[in-house]
């Protein structure tokens, strides 16, 4: 469907944002994501985008169809499909694919790697792009550190800040194809999030909230290539996540 005039639907699951919409390539990728996930694992729960959650299994497939559906709609190759299985010990298995590239992102849990042509490649965290991909795409009717951190110019004195508004680059960054990703928002659970922090955690990426503690005991997420980078980028943050310490 990438390249043609694709119809808009206003999002009904999980969206809260009103400027959000879905496409008949959302609707289709969700339900050719359902349909297998049914016929292989009929037992396992649903959480999806554009469906919501169906089933009350303790192993939970979170789907996010396409991550990036203005961009792809806009026809700009910048999207990705993900697909993770949580159980109560945590992620089991997670996928983030590039429908353009045809890249295939993945883990197992012990390790992460790159599907292209057939063959598997380990991924490799590294700082050496400088590139860092800041989501401004968030909540309006609370504090969201996004954009403003973009406009910092101590930022862009160390890295080269990206806005992709795609959850793609969260897995570049475990590619070693930028060297961190930051957002706000609340991430545990999140259809959109939960595939890329696994694929960055396996690959053996810095991952943290923005504080700088687990991920998931506090707002949003740095993920770095490597600890220098992290904590170059958690100071960078603090600066707005608690204004009033910086008057």
């Amino acid at each position: 469907m990438y390249g043609t005039d694709l119809s808009h639907f206003d999002k009904s699951a999980t969206s809260q944002e009103a400027k959000d919409s879905a496409t008949e390539a959302d609707i289709a990728s969700e339900k050719a994501i359902r349909e297998t996930i049914t016929t292989y694992r009929p037992e396992d729960a649903f959480e999806g985008e554009e469906t919501g959650r169906s089933g009350d299994s303790e192993r939970r497939w979170l789907v996010d169809p396409l991550c990036g559906t203005l961009n792809y709609a806009a026809q700009t190759p910048l999207a990705a499909v993900n697909v993770a299985l949580v159980t109560p010990d945590g992620v089991q298995a997670a996928v983030s694919a590039d429908p353009i590239s045809e890249e295939i992102f993945w883990t197992d849990g012990t390790g992460a790697w790159v599907r292209k042509g057939g063959g598997d490649t380990a991924l490799s965290p590294t700082p050496r792009t400088r590139l860092v991909d800041i989501q401004c795409d968030g909540m309006l009717d609370r504090p969201f550190v996004g954009g403003q951190l973009v406009a910092d110019p101590r930022l862009r004195a160390e890295f080269g800040p990206r806005v992709m508004s795609s959850t793609l680059a969260v897995a570049w960054v475990a590619a070693g194809r930028r060297a961190a990703y930051v957002t706000d928002g609340h991430l545990e659970g999140s259809v959109h999030f939960t595939a890329g922090i696994a694929l960055c955690q396996a690959a053996g990426c810095v991952v943290t909230d923005l504080s700088g503690g687990p991920i998931h005991t506090g707002r949003g997420m740095i993920a770095a290539a490597d600890a220098d980078t992290h904590r170059k980028l958690l100071g960078l943050v603090r600066r707005h996540l608690h204004p009033a310490d910086e008057a």
